[in-house]
């Protein structure tokens, strides 16, 4: 699974990296990693919530979520729920026209 980090107005850290790529390794379980490709964006809204973007292109088509908190690590815990949820569903519908 590779995934490319990218900050906006804030430093992409070691730990911040390592959270992510801890927390999305469960995503590898609806596709191989090898056919992932993870953009992961942090930003700061206001100077006050973090936001944290991710886009995953799969075979198939890609898919888009973001999510804004006060807590970076909780930006990420709810970025990957709903991250997965349209994993999910992607997958259903591919295999539904198969």
């Amino acid at each position: 699974m590779q995934i490319n980090f990218t900050g906006h107005g804030i430093d992409v850290t070691d730990p911040m990296k390592s959270a992510v790529e801890q927390k999305f390794a469960r995503l590898a379980r609806h596709y191989t990693a090898q056919t992932m490709r993870i953009d992961v964006t942090f930003d700061k809204e206001n100077n006050i919530e973090s936001l944290i973007k991710a886009r995953i292109v799969i075979p198939g088509g890609e898919i888009n979520a973001s999510e804004t908190h006060e807590d970076m690590y909780a930006a990420i815990d709810s970025l990957v729920d709903n991250l997965d949820k349209q994993l999910i569903k992607f997958k259903e519908k591919h295999q539904s026209h198969h």
